[in-house]
C-alpha cells in the first residue's frame, strides 16, 4: 500500500504514526527475511521509527517503504557487524585459559570499545586500517609497519594521519 506524503496535522509525530500504523507490520515482516528472528526484526523496526523521530527537522516522506528500508538496511548491517566483533572476540576468548577470561561487565565493555573502533575506522582503505592496527594494537614502530607492508615510512605516517583523523572525527564531532 502507497501512502503519500501526509503533511502534519499536530506536527511530526502525526506523520509519523500514520506511517507507523500504515507500515511498521511490513517492515517487520521484511526485516524477519534477513534477521531470522521475529523479536530482533522487531526491535529493528522500532529503532529504524526512533532513528526518523529523533530526527532535528522531520523529512518529507514520499515513499515510505523505500526510506524505512533505507534506513532499516543499515541497522541491519551494522546488527551483522557487531555480530561478527562478538564471535570473534568470544573465539578469541575460547582460546585462553579460564583464570585469564574477564568477567561479563568486562567482556560488555571491550565489545563496546571494539564496536566503536570498527565505526571509528569504517571508510578507511583497508591499508589504512592495517597500518593503524599495527602501530596501535600490535605496538609496532613505524618502521617495524613500513618494513612488514613493504611500504615507506613516508607512507605509513599518512596512513596513521588519516586514521587518526577519522577516530577524532568519531568521538569528537
Amino acid at each position: 500500500m502507497a501512502t503519500s506524503l501526509i503533511p502534519p496535522i499536530d506536527g511530526h509525530s502525526h506523520c509519523l504514526e500514520v506511517i507507523y500504523s500504515e507500515h511498521n507490520g511490513w517492515l517487520k515482516q521484511w526485516l524477519q527475511q534477513y534477521l531470522d528472528c521475529a523479536e530482533r526484526a522487531a526491535d529493528v523496526a522500532q529503532d529504524t521509527f526512533v532513528r526518523i523521530l529523533l530526527k532535528e527537522s522531520p523529512p518529507e516522506i514520499n515513499k515510505p517503504r523505500a526510506y524505512l528500508t533505507t534506513i532499516a538496511h543499515g541497522l541491519v548491517i551494522n546488527h551483522w557487524r557487531r555480530q561478527a566483533l562478538e564471535k570473534a572476540y568470544l573465539e578469541q576468548l575460547g582460546s585462553q585459559v579460564q583464570a585469564l577470561q574477564p568477567s561479563e561487565e568486562e567482556r560488555l565493555l571491550v565489545l563496546e570499545k571494539l564496536e566503536q573502533l570498527s565505526s571509528m575506522l569504517e571508510g578507511l582503505s583497508a591499508r589504512c586500517k592495517q597500518v593503524f592496527l599495527l602501530a596501535r594494537l600490535d605496538g609496532l614502530s613505524y618502521q617495524a609497519i613500513a618494513s612488514k607492508l613493504n611500504i615507506s615510512v613516508n607512507m605509513v605516517q599518512k596512513a596513521m594521519i588519516k586514521a587518526m583523523a577519522s577516530c577524532y572525527q568519531t568521538l569528537y564531532e
